[in-house]
């Protein structure tokens, strides 16, 4: 088989303000190029892209006008291709390394982005081994065995330190992270209650489903009042991935000194960004002596100590958990095949609830 010279290409046209533009106007926040493939040099390998990792933290890698030293990785700037995380086939190389990638191996890269074809470095700073237990998709690379895994297990084990007996409120529930967060809590770690909180009735009986003892669907009118009748005892801990009015309703629901865990805060990533949307129970805080915790799931990824806690760890524990069925992966992909001029689009199902669990671009090929 020939091998590529030219690749398509998403890079960012437009830093957005506020929202993301999903289109080909001028105001579009990507551009499609078509693009050179770059040679193959020693130390080079020539990958595919067969699958895409879609993230909201991606939305603040490519803000307009952030500022670096106020980001965990290096923002993505005007003119440059979208970064994302992704599966891809390895197609030549060029490597007098030891780190054995070999054509055919699939690898997970850090660096390929928004190309169907990309010359990357065969490090571990540019790609990694696809892990995942035997019989299991390599897309759960992405998943479950991937950063969103690996976020629930290090939020509730390092930063809640949730304990058998404890109750927790996870929202985004349905999310990538969150339906991790529900299953390792309530059928390994054994909270006594996990109450879930998602954005449709549909997303609030699947994590039922999951294992949480109660469902509550913050976009119905009585979601303020519902969340008061599932906590009369108060909760431990709260897994926040969404920040806002959700963050602002659970923070009186907390017990005295309990615990919350800031994993992410989409309810503003890409709407009114930079506009203050919480703070009106702010001081409950204070008078219940919270603890708020803010992580990043790269500092237990690359620790500072040279230790690698994902395979001692993480791993062996999400397989076992696996394997005993307290975790099921079954609906938890949402996998959307799609033609590679759509990247944009899937990417953008993040932001209107579109998605139930980790979403996920399979590239469709042309014949």
């Amino acid at each position: 088989m020939s091998l590529p010279t030219h690749t398509p290409v998403w890079r960012v046209k437009n830093s957005p303000q506020d929202s993301v533009v999903l289109d080909f106007s001028d105001d579009a926040t990507f551009a499609l190029t078509e693009e050179p493939v770059p040679h193959v040099e020693d130390g080079d390998m020539l990958v595919e892209t067969l699958y895409i990792s879609n993230d909201p933290a991606q939305r603040g890698w490519i803000q307009k006008d952030v500022l670096p030293e106020r980001l965990y990785t290096a923002p993505v700037h005007k003119g440059d291709v979208m970064a994302t995380h992704s599966i891809a086939r390895v197609l030549a190389l060029k490597d007098n390394t030891s780190h054995g990638f070999k054509v055919n191996d699939l690898v997970y890269c850090l660096t390929a982005g928004w190309r169907r074809y990309a010359v990357v470095k065969t490090d571990l700073s540019s790609c990694l081994p696809v892990m995942v237990p035997e019989n299991v998709s390599p897309t759960a690379a992405l998943g479950l065995f991937g950063v969103p895994g690996f976020t629930a297990y290090y939020g509730l084990r390092d930063i809640l330190k949730l304990k058998e007996g404890e109750s927790l409120i996870v929202s985004a529930a349905a999310g990538a992270v969150g339906n991790v967060v529900v299953q390792y809590a309530k059928k390994v770690i054994k909270a006594k209650k996990v109450i879930g909180i998602a954005g449709s009735d549909e997303k609030c009986q699947w994590i039922k489903e999951l294992g949480a003892d109660v469902a509550l669907n913050y976009k119905s009118d009585t979601f303020p009042q519902d969340l008061i009748d599932a906590t009369s005892d108060f909760v431990d801990a709260y897994f926040d991935n969404v920040g806002g009015f959700v963050l602002d309703q659970v923070i009186p629901r907390i017990k005295q000194h309990g615990r919350i865990a800031a994993c992410g805060a989409i309810s503003g990533y890409n709407k009114d960004v930079g506009k203050p949307t919480m703070g009106t129970t702010w001081i409950e805080v204070v008078t219940n002596r919270l603890s708020i915790k803010g992580f990043i799931i790269v500092d237990f990824m690359f620790p500072k100590d040279g230790s690698n806690r994902m395979a001692t760890e993480a791993f062996p524990d999400i397989t076992g958990a696996l394997q005993r069925g307290d975790i099921t992966l079954e609906r938890a992909e949402d996998i959307v095949e799609a033609p590679f001029v759509d990247i944009p689009k899937v990417w953008g199902r993040l932001f209107t609830g579109a998605n139930t669990g980790k979403l996920v671009t399979k590239l469709a090929f042309s014949a």
